[in-house]
């Protein structure tokens, strides 16, 4: 239920509170782990230069050290240490004689019960921290074990030397507090310049969601500003999503506006015929008939010319030499009594980023328009053109029809030289429509041995 909770209060960070907070605990986590290393360090470097000093101490001890005839220790009254001379002075030193079970100890041990090590084999350096008789003490200690011989005589003897270890403690607790004073202000001040550093990092998302917002409010039409490289093919897809979108509700209204002027004219004949009381039942019923599916086809017609995606940044790479040919073979069959000859030159593994829809649409409607007023032959090529610096498709359609007498004319949006020949009634404005929502153009002219010419041209996506 906690770690439930926790992804749910995570999920609703923005990216600033998430990198500000993962940084803060990343930070955290390595002034940590480096404090405790340094702290670690500079305890071992003081207890080792400590351990020092009380080794140091025990040469002192050994110096002065005799042996009497009877093997008893004998040790001078002043010693090199003062404050192995002075009571309670924090430290303390022994001699036993593990043979005789004797033990001298420093006048600073006057009082005291110091824990002093005994056993120590020959030649041994033993380092311990030992705990005292009170609550709370410790001392560092520091004991040899030495085989001492003078003239015949011989006796194993144990130097050992303490110091209190309170001193050490202190100078621990202050270096720490030193430690961690210093780490806790550069950790504050790190995370500050960290959060400075993120603001000004994600600034540029901010400009991104400002400009949005003005889109939103219709204050500008597409992103504008300039960003870095790793926002820029963001925005550039945002604003040709925009561009879609608009080109998209474009074509809506252009594909209304044409299907009420194409149904006028069969809402006419319908309403003349059904006015004119002299015509037989059965002649109207045909031509009833005949103009409700001339209407069928014009409201179809036009419904996937506005559902069409146009520029298509985001589609998969399409193979064009398949569905030419399945154009090809439905235009066979439809002009089957014209006996027409389709030549088609595309190479088989070219392929173009564009909606299949969009591609039948387009190529549909030039084939079939050149198919409609072709006398014996159609001819459609289609290649990639790379040779300008610039990567194009290339779209040829020709026949050997009348071919365009008016050109002027059939470029004007809603002028169609096809309204003639029954069953089309949509013409080249689907084509240019649709061409036009991928950036391309549609070039119109009349070829050399006769016949119209179609040259569409559409650039990479």
């Amino acid at each position: 239920m906690i770690l439930k909770t926790a992804s749910r209060v995570m999920a609703r960070l923005s990216i600033r509170a998430r990198l500000v907070w993962g940084a803060a605990l990343v930070l955290l986590a390595f002034l940590a782990g480096a404090g405790w290393a340094v702290q670690q360090a500079h305890a071992d470097s003081v207890r080792a230069a400590r351990f020092a000093r009380l080794q140091s101490t025990v040469y002192l001890l050994m110096a002065r050290a005799e042996l009497n005839a009877s093997n008893a220790l004998v040790m001078p009254v002043g010693l090199a240490e003062p404050r192995l001379s002075l009571p309670a002075s924090g430290l303390y030193a022994s001699i036993a004689n593990a043979d005789t079970g004797e033990q001298w100890q420093s006048p600073s041990t006057l009082g005291l019960a110091p824990p002093f090590q005994r056993r120590v084999a020959t030649g041994e350096w033993r380092y311990d921290v030992l705990q005292g008789a009170a609550a709370g003490q410790g001392f560092l200690a520091a004991a040899y074990g030495v085989k001492w011989s003078v003239n015949d005589r011989s006796a194993a003897l144990v130097f050992s030397v303490l110091e209190d270890k309170a001193a050490f403690d202190r100078e621990m607790d202050a270096f720490g507090r030193t430690l961690w004073t210093w780490l806790g202000g550069t950790g504050l001040l790190l995370l500050l310049a960290q959060t400075l550093l993120l603001r000004w990092g994600l600034a540029p998302l901010r400009r991104v969601t400002r400009e949005l917002r003005r889109i939103e409010d219709g204050e500008q039409a597409r992103v504008q500003g300039r960003y870095p490289s790793e926002i820029a093919g963001l925005t550039d897809n945002l604003n040709t999503l925009i561009d879609q979108e608009r080109a998209r509700q474009t074509r809506y209204k252009h594909a209304l506006d044409d299907l009420a002027h194409s149904l006028k004219t069969p809402l006419a004949v319908m309403r003349a015929t059904l006015d004119d009381t002299s015509q037989l039942p059965v002649t109207v019923t045909q031509q009833m008939a005949e103009q409700v599916a001339r209407m069928n086809d014009i409201v179809g017609h036009q419904l996937g010319r506005a559902g069409a995606s146009g520029a298509a940044r985001f589609a998969p790479p399409l193979a064009l030499a398949p569905i030419l040919i399945r154009i090809r073979d439905s235009l066979a069959k439809v002009y089957a009594d014209k006996n027409l000859v389709f030549t088609v030159d595309c190479p088989p593994e070219l392929t173009w980023r564009m909606d299949e829809g969009d591609a039948f649409e387009i190529l549909g409607n030039v084939l079939d328009n050149a198919a409609k007023w072709a006398r014996h032959a159609v001819t459609v090529r289609i290649w990639r053109d790379t040779d300008h610096g610039t990567d194009q498709l290339c779209i040829r359609v020709t026949d050997d029809g009348p071919g365009f007498g008016d050109l002027q004319a059939v470029r004007q949006r809603g002028v169609r030289l096809d309204e003639q020949v029954p069953g089309h009634g949509i013409g080249l404005a689907v084509v240019r429509d649709l061409v036009a929502s991928h950036q391309g153009e549609v070039k119109l002219s009349n070829a050399d041995a006769g016949g119209a010419q179609l040259d569409i041209v559409l650039p990479a996506a």
